[in-house]
């Protein structure tokens, strides 16, 4: 289980990383073409959401890989659990259900990350 746990850490540390900087590198019009939702959304929102998506990326490997503060393993993959709860509410609302399955695969990782930390396997 160990070893299925740091693959799903692996996998949102990936997928999060990416997105989180996605969000952070390209200018906001380039954003807002991309991504429907962002026009709707407070200028500053994508931005603060990318940097919440990085710091849970790097929480959720880089205290088990240092063996320090690892507690901070649950802790960023229950943020991140978090943030894809308000995208695919957010998605739900704009009504754009092809968005909802990486959304919700993201966060049932997520959830079973922080279960599995938090709980039988934490380090």
């Amino acid at each position: 289980m160990n070893i299925v746990l740091w693959v799903i850490a692996a996998l949102l540390a990936a997928a999060f990383l990416f997105s989180g900087l996605f969000k952070l590198v390209l200018p906001h019009e380039k954003y807002v073409a991309a991504q429907d939702w962002a026009a709707d959304a407070p200028r500053w929102a994508p931005r603060a959401i990318g940097a919440l998506e990085v710091l849970g990326a790097i929480g959720v490997v880089l205290p088990a890989l240092v063996g320090i503060a690892t507690v901070l393993v649950p802790i960023a993959a229950t943020g991140l659990a978090l943030v894809m709860i308000g995208a695919v509410a957010l998605h739900l609302r704009r009504g754009e259900m092809p968005t909802l399955i990486p959304g919700g695969a993201l966060l049932i990782l997520a959830v079973a990350l922080a279960w599995g930390r938090f709980g039988p396997y934490a380090f």
